[in-house]
């Protein structure tokens, strides 16, 4: 999640004039929302700071919170994931890939996980990655690494490359990543993303990923893989995510 800059600098200055200002409380808290996501300080996917955050910086109950959240969510501004917080929306987020698909503790709770975009470059596909994507040998690929924590401790590790031409300038670093990477995959590309494909299994951790996740050699971890696809079964990402086995689980809802 992007820090930000002025949403104490703002809200501070509306708190301090609550009491001049003839409006309810919730539709202060909605108005500061509402500019930080028309100003393009957080954008669609983007996860939003959670209520105790946001009624500790605006000094206003959690409950007032609440119900702005909820009316921005009935307004579809807002998209509240069960478990997982509360994120920017203007996209279909009834989406199958954005419903049913939840991570969480080592008993199996969800939990608000902030990811971290770690690293990002275009790079040549090797064989064994090009057939697994159905392209010529040699095809550029993007690369993006993506770290997920849980309470600013590293839990789950990302690594996903795409077709470097569904998803143009993406290796530009001034070219905000959001929580849901496929919110921009949609909102910003116009590439649609109509499913995927997973198989999830259990390894001993690399000393890569160990590094990363700050734990011992040898340690076991949970591997994710992952096919997405778009339209005319074209597939557009392989990615692999691992996370530790003692503070990370993975759910698929089936409805």
């Amino acid at each position: 999640m992007r820090i930000l800059p002025l949403l104490y600098t703002i809200v501070n200055k509306q708190v301090m004039n609550m009491n001049q200002v003839a409006k309810p409380l919730y539709r202060i808290v909605e108005d500061h929302l509402n500019d930080i996501i028309d100003s393009g300080q957080l954008v669609s996917g983007d996860l939003i700071p959670s209520e105790p955050q946001l009624a500790a910086s605006l000094g206003v109950s959690q409950g007032t919170v609440k119900k702005a959240i909820d009316n921005l969510v009935w307004e579809k501004k807002l998209y509240r994931h069960q478990g997982k917080g509360t994120y920017v929306s203007r996209i279909d987020f009834n989406n199958s890939l954005f419903r049913y698909v939840t991570y969480g503790d080592v008993e199996g709770e969800s939990v608000r996980l902030d990811k971290k975009t770690s690293k990002r470059y275009i790079e040549t596909g090797n064989r064994e990655i090009c057939k697994k994507m159905n392209v010529p040998i040699d095809t550029d690929l993007l690369y993006i690494e993506r770290i997920g924590y849980i309470e600013e401790k590293p839990v789950m590790v990302e690594y996903s490359r795409w077709r470097a031409d569904v998803l143009p300038g993406l290796e530009n670093e001034d070219i905000h990543i959001p929580d849901l990477f496929y919110a921009l995959v949609v909102d910003k590309y116009n590439v649609p993303v109509v499913r995927a494909e997973e198989t999830l299994t259990a390894e001993m951790v690399t000393e890569k990923t160990a590094a990363i996740l700050e734990i011992e050699m040898n340690s076991p971890v949970l591997v994710l893989h992952r096919k997405t696809y778009t339209r005319n079964n074209e597939i557009i990402e392989i990615r692999i995510t691992k996370g530790r086995s003692d503070r990370f689980s993975y759910k698929a809802e089936i409805k």
